[in-house]
């Protein structure tokens, strides 16, 4: 009987919808594997502004997630906004760190928000804050996101952040499948 090394996913976040994000992916890919999850921190604002800062925080929340938990490989997510002509979107990113110091980087959906939104939000105030108040209801970052709000739930927050651990996950198997 052979056994096999499962590989040990540390997520970088107690977030639930960043957790079935990962699970779901996983079983969509099939790849077998442990999923634990550690409270990573970013090392960016708590409402990163633009790509660069939003896909710094999910490569911190990878690499400190390997740091504080015994794992293979780390998966940070991120979600953020971003300016493009004077719209404020939405936007997310994921990173995969192994253990060997290998890096992956994929970015997801963008969508506008709310003209409202945008002095708040570039004053550090945080998406979902500003959506808990927007739609009197509490957790939105936990349950469908801005995303499943503005798009009359026909994307949510974890299939939002499925998509990019799927580009995650796809970059890893192609270079451990071609390494000479």
């Amino acid at each position: 009987m052979e056994v096999r090394n499962l590989e040990t996913f540390i997520i970088g976040s107690n977030n639930p919808t960043k957790i079935r994000a990962l699970k779901n992916a996983l079983s969509s890919l099939q790849i077998e594997g442990n999923v634990l999850t550690v409270n990573a921190p970013s090392g960016v604002k708590a409402q990163p502004i633009g790509d660069e800062e939003t896909a710094k925080g999910a490569i911190n929340r990878a690499k400190n997630a390997l740091v504080l938990n015994n794992g293979t490989i780390g998966i940070g997510l991120e979600g953020g906004v971003v300016m493009m002509n004077e719209t404020i979107y939405l936007c997310n990113w994921g990173a995969l760190v192994t253990k060997n110091g290998e890096e992956f980087s994929a970015s997801g959906a963008k969508i506008p928000l709310p003209i409202e939104f945008k002095d708040q939000l570039l004053a550090g105030k945080e998406l979902g804050d500003l959506m808990d108040q927007y739609c009197s209801k509490e957790g939105i970052r936990k349950k469908e996101g801005a995303i499943g709000i503005f798009t009359d739930g026909a994307m949510n927050r974890a299939a939002m952040f499925e998509h990019v651990v799927k580009l995650l996950l796809g970059q890893w198997q192609y270079v451990m499948k071609n390494k000479k």
